[in-house]
């Protein structure tokens, strides 16, 4: 989120972004850019290689679901499983551009050692956006099948949108997304089905 709540869709690497200071995940965000920032004057200051992955909701197995930062497709998952509600904040129309997993690490890997672009930032993503209640809509036709959906307010602070631009990951790193978000939300919900050990 080094972007904060852009205006600008899909969302190049070039935007500086707009992050609100004070706003409830600010924190969050600078925290983002202070890194890149700390990254690229190591880099400039001391030749040191470093790579900036801006990386955009990446999920699949294992993704924690629990707690204030459960990511919404493990949440989802799990609710669905467990029988229980889909949380739904706002009216589900916010999107999200979902990257499973494997994707994301294959764009991580194919930056890895490439000097040429050391110490510069790429989008790793998907361009796919899906409405929340899209997605939730998908979810609970998994089995068993027998949720519903709970609205909840709209959290404060919280981002309608977010899509990146991955031209330059495509022309750079030859890098983009293989799979699917219906093969993806597939392969985690087989994973987080399957019984584990406590």
């Amino acid at each position: 989120e080094a972007y904060g709540d852009p205006e600008v869709f899909p969302t190049p690497e070039s935007y500086e972004g707009r992050v609100n200071p004070l706003g409830p995940r600010s924190c969050y965000e600078e925290g983002k850019r202070f890194g890149e920032a700390l990254c690229k004057a190591y880099h400039d200051q001391y030749g040191i290689d470093v790579s900036i992955a801006r990386i955009f909701n990446s999920y699949g197995p294992r993704l924690r679901a629990e707690g204030f930062y459960g990511r919404v497709v493990s949440r989802f998952i799990l609710q669905s499983l467990n029988g229980e509600a889909l949380t739904v904040f706002g009216d589900g129309s916010q999107t999200r551009s979902f990257c499973y997993v494997t994707d994301t690490v294959s764009g991580l890997l194919s930056q890895i050692g490439d000097e040429e672009r050391s110490g510069d930032a790429l989008n790793l993503g998907s361009e796919d956006e899906t409405k929340i209640i899209d997605l939730a809509k998908k979810i609970i036709q998994f089995p068993p099948a027998r949720s519903a959906l709970r609205f909840l307010p709209f959290p404060p602070g919280d981002h309608l949108r977010r899509q990146p631009d991955i031209t330059r990951a495509r022309k750079m790193l030859g890098w983009e997304p293989k799979v699917g978000l219906d093969q993806g939300l597939s392969r985690t919900a087989k994973w987080f089905s399957k019984p584990r050990v406590q």
